[in-house]
């Protein structure tokens, strides 16, 4: 079995699999597409036929071979993420029973050591976030001013991916209740809780769209918008913090996936319990909400010290 459906074909079922059926982003479907492309191109070597690669040929050595091949000009992480398309691709053919078996199986995935990510402090979210509340609310401002600060304040306070604020609507947010109706990954809905202050920012920044957008308001109900009136889009926030990090005075290099890094660090820090903030977050499995738990160990280790009867560093008997 195999021999009857080529790479591509098969590689085309997949992905349809992964819009239609599982409803990954296009982010997402595109670097499957471009991974599974590669491997194509590599399995097929200098024959001319590369759409024409059989199943059939692909053995454990090929893939060996192929992560091999970018030893020297890929990450460790990223042949990890390759490594991981292919068995994932693998894995739907024997549920289709399209093949059998799967050459990337008994693969070794590429040690990496995980990088601990990179989050702001508490003053230093409070500077960024007030600075930009001074400039938003100051008279004269620009509509993007406030729309900066209410994007970072939403951002921070609910802890959504940057993919997700994009993709918020106006009518998500229930500003009487609190909450926010985010759609997630694989088009799963989850309400998470949002503070006071993004919703003081909101108030602030839906005032100033009333009189800068009111057709393109009433056309679409996108949350926030460009300098056109369309939906804002994830490259715009990455370049937008950037810009507000500087004009804040903080040179950190941080994305938008770092504050929702920082958010998850913070809510850990004050006693959050871990299931929660795995609610909040979005994620399916809790080992990927542990990540963060590194990063208050220091806290934990107090904590312990300070609480524990046979701690070595705790206080000594009286």
């Amino acid at each position: 079995m195999g021999g009857s459906i080529t790479w591509q074909e098969a590689a085309e079922l997949f992905l349809s699999h992964l819009k239609h059926e599982r409803g990954l982003s296009e982010e997402t479907l595109r670097a499957y597409a471009a991974d599974l492309a590669q491997f194509r191109h590599y399995a097929a070597g200098a024959r001319a036929e590369c759409d024409d690669v059989s199943l059939d040929r692909i053995t454990v050595e090929t893939v060996r071979g192929f992560l091999a091949s970018m030893h020297n000009k890929l990450e460790k992480t990223s042949r990890a993420r390759k490594l991981s398309a292919l068995r994932t691709f693998y894995r739907y053919l024997n549920d289709r029973d399209l093949f059998r078996g799967n050459p990337a199986g008994n693969v070794a995935s590429p040690r990496y050591k995980t990088r601990i990510p990179s989050f702001l402090g508490v003053d230093d979210v409070f500077h960024f976030l007030d600075t930009m509340k001074r400039s938003g609310l100051r008279d004269g401002s620009s509509w993007r001013r406030c729309r900066n600060w209410s994007l970072f304040e939403c951002m921070y306070s609910t802890g959504v991916r940057v993919s997700e604020l994009v993709g918020l609507d106006e009518q998500d947010v229930a500003c009487d209740k609190g909450m926010v109706r985010v759609s997630g990954k694989g088009r799963k809905e989850r309400i998470v809780p949002i503070g006071s202050r993004a919703l003081e920012s909101l108030r602030a920044y839906q005032s100033r769209l009333n009189h800068q957008f009111p057709e393109a308001r009433a056309r679409s109900g996108a949350l926030f918008r460009n300098a056109m009136g369309g939906r804002l889009t994830t490259r715009s926030v990455h370049r937008i913090l950037a810009a507000e990090l500087k004009r804040a005075g903080l040179w950190q290099h941080l994305s938008p996936h770092g504050l929702r890094h920082t958010f998850a660090t913070h809510l850990l820090n004050a006693g959050a319990d871990l299931r929660a903030i795995q609610e909040m977050l979005g994620h399916s499995n809790l080992s990927t909400t542990q990540r963060y738990t590194h990063v208050h160990m220091d806290q934990l280790m107090k904590v312990y010290d300070a609480a524990h009867p046979r701690s070595r560093r705790g206080k000594k008997d009286s």
